[in-house]
């Protein structure tokens, strides 16, 4: 599987690549058929600290699997997505 990361706004530190790297690659084990993962970081405009946006993109045959979560970190946020992903991925898993 290919992982693209794409910031907007500010550039990832070397912690946060190799968070995001582990955390997708772990995607693989629930549903072997995933081409791509594009990965998108984002800082909201919002007064409150709740405002970093992680975006997956996961290319997998059929419809792409979107998730989209906001957070106070992107470490935090990129957690909450991949889990949500993880289900959607069990569950068309389990269709097919």
């Amino acid at each position: 599987m290919k992982i693209t990361v794409h910031s907007i706004g500010l550039t990832p530190h070397e912690p946060l690549e190799s968070h995001i790297d582990k955390k997708v690659s772990k995607l693989e084990t629930f549903y072997d058929k995933i081409h791509e993962c594009k990965v998108f970081l984002k800082v909201e405009n919002a007064s409150d600290r709740n405002n970093k946006t992680t975006e997956l993109i996961l290319a997998v045959p059929g419809d792409d699997i979107v998730v989209k979560k906001t957070s106070e970190t992107f470490e935090e946020s990129l957690d909450l997505c991949v889990d949500t992903a993880k289900k959607l991925l069990i569950k068309k898993k389990e269709m097919a």
